[in-house]
């Protein structure tokens, strides 16, 4: 498995896009490395992600997008390189409850006996005592992210009866109830109805409004613009970070994912879609 960079992608380390501000960045992760035995994850990875953004995650199934994630909640330990959350270590933003994370499908067991309502209140276990016993306020909040998440009706339902899209929205509300001021998600769009896809585009945005940080993995490339201010292309490492429209131009797509560039069409501006039929072939290969 050849851990190099294509030569002629630029490649960013430790790149910063968004305004510049006396506060640390909300996320660094800095020469990150990590392998799985003999296989390689992560190849010296950097990347900044500053408050109020919304970054897109694309790459290749096997490109280290889901180990990336895991790095940055202090899930996989990194062999070499550091990543710091506002500044510091992620044990302590995860302490404050400063990190929200939404992860794939199958890393979730959904035939534990947990209610919607459950799933959703342990968001609130951090700032709980060791006894877990919520308070007014914990079950206000859980109630306002449930309703924000439109899943008030399936409150009391077993999570694992729910559609794949509203799965997806409980682990948002969870976040959400948690007041997550950086939120990680690991391909919330994957198997989702319409209703949900929207749904979570509409509370990302509005979260960013507000001043949080979202990084958020997603296959729909055609969705890419309109969904992210800034996006990431990563294969072991950071390949390229800027706008979306930097980000999709056929050239770089293509050496990422191995395609041939010459049969691309123009180049899109800033907020307009991909050619949709370059998109469709590289959602196949990342499929």
């Amino acid at each position: 498995m050849s851990s190099a960079a294509p030569a002629s992608v630029t490649e960013q380390t430790s790149s910063t896009v968004g305004p510049a501000g006396d506060a640390p960045p909300a996320i660094t992760v800095d020469e990150v490395t990590v392998h799985y035995g003999d296989t390689l994850a992560l190849d010296r990875a950097s990347l900044t992600l500053e408050r109020g953004r919304i970054c897109g995650l694309i790459g290749m199934n096997g490109s280290g997008k889901s180990t990336l994630f895991k790095t940055i909640m202090g899930i996989v330990d990194p062999d070499s390189g550091r990543v710091s959350i506002d500044g510091g270590p992620t044990r302590r933003a995860r302490r404050a409850g400063a990190l929200g994370y939404v992860p794939q499908s199958e890393d979730v067991d959904w035939d534990f006996p947990l209610s919607v309502r459950d799933v959703v209140m342990m968001g609130r276990y951090g700032r709980m005592g060791p006894l877990r016993m919520s308070r007014r306020a914990d079950r206000e909040a859980v109630e306002s992210a449930l309703d924000r998440v439109e899943l008030t009706e399936f409150a009391d339902r077993q999570i694992g009866q729910l559609s794949g899209g509203q799965k997806k929205r409980a682990f948002v509300a969870r976040g959400l109830a948690q007041g997550a001021t950086i939120l990680l998600l690991d391909e919330p769009f994957a198997g989702v109805d319409k209703r949900s896809e929207a749904t979570i585009t509409g509370l990302l945005k509005e979260l960013a409004e507000a001043g949080a940080t979202v990084l958020v993995s997603t296959h729909d490339l055609n969705a890419l613009p309109a969904l992210a201010d800034e996006a990431i292309l990563l294969m072991r490492r950071v390949l390229l970070h800027g706008s979306p429209a930097e980000v999709l131009r056929p050239e770089n797509l293509a050496l990422a994912f191995g395609l041939d560039p010459s049969g691309a069409s123009e180049t899109p501006r800033d907020g307009e879609r991909p050619n949709s039929d370059r998109a469709d072939r590289i959602e196949g290969e990342m499929a």
